[in-house]
């Protein structure tokens, strides 16, 4: 029997104060679990405030949003997702963040889901995140004190990306800075190109661009950790 996956969405719907929509990135939901559900993982969604998160990037004509979205079982998971109380760590082999730009605000200052992951990875889990879902995991730290990123290979959204999109002086914080600040190793390609980190069992993606490879990362990874 696999245990399953945990997927963290973000509860946030709004950018700053620009009135602009955001959420959890649908691309970087569904390209991922595409690839651990037909690996055989059941995935469960978990976000800061439970219930209908918001969603951005909501785009049906990617035959794998489509896909994901026309799911019976995962829309109704996906649009009732837990709240952190409601998950034993012990349940899960991985914890994947997704991004969209709401994760900036609420998942770097939730200690629910950090101490849930932090549990998943000292018992033998995966941690994966991409683009800003590495916002979830800048403060995340295992029971010896440290920073989970700090001393490892990572990487997420980068300055230039953020500067792209026009965001730079909106977010609360930079992701690539703040993983630096916490001690990470920072990798990055040039903007909108795959990255997928991998340093043990942290696997990062750079931009919705890395979401499938992120996926496939952590599928490579958890068939190595069963055998």
């Amino acid at each position: 029997m696999k245990k399953k996956i945990l997927f963290v969405v973000t509860s946030h719907g709004t950018k700053g104060n620009t009135g602009e929509k955001t959420g959890y990135y649908l691309g970087e939901v569904s390209h991922p679990w595409e690839v651990l559900h037909e690996a055989g993982y059941e995935i469960d969604f978990v976000s800061p405030e439970g219930g209908n998160p918001p969603v951005d990037g909501f785009d049906l004509s990617d035959p794998v949003n489509k896909k994901f979205w026309e799911d019976r079982v995962y829309h109704e998971k996906i649009t009732n997702t837990l709240t952190p109380d409601k998950i034993n760590p012990e349940d899960y082999a991985a914890i994947f963040y997704a991004g969209g730009h709401g994760a900036v605000w609420d998942l770097p200052s939730n200690e629910a889901i950090a101490n849930i992951a932090a549990q998943v990875y000292e018992n033998n889990g995966l941690v994966g995140a991409v683009c800003h879902g590495p916002a979830g995991i800048v403060n995340i730290r295992l029971s010896n004190g440290e920073y989970l990123v700090s001393g490892k290979k990572v990487n997420g959204f980068t300055n230039e990306e953020e500067e792209l999109v026009k965001l730079t002086d909106v977010v609360p914080f930079l992701m690539e800075d703040k993983l630096k600040e916490r001690g990470g190793i920072y990798e990055k390609s040039a903007p909108w190109q795959p990255h997928v980190t991998v340093d043990g069992r942290l696997i990062t993606g750079q931009n919705p661009q890395s979401a499938k490879g992120v996926g496939e990362a952590m599928k490579k990874a958890l068939e190595e950790t069963t055998r």
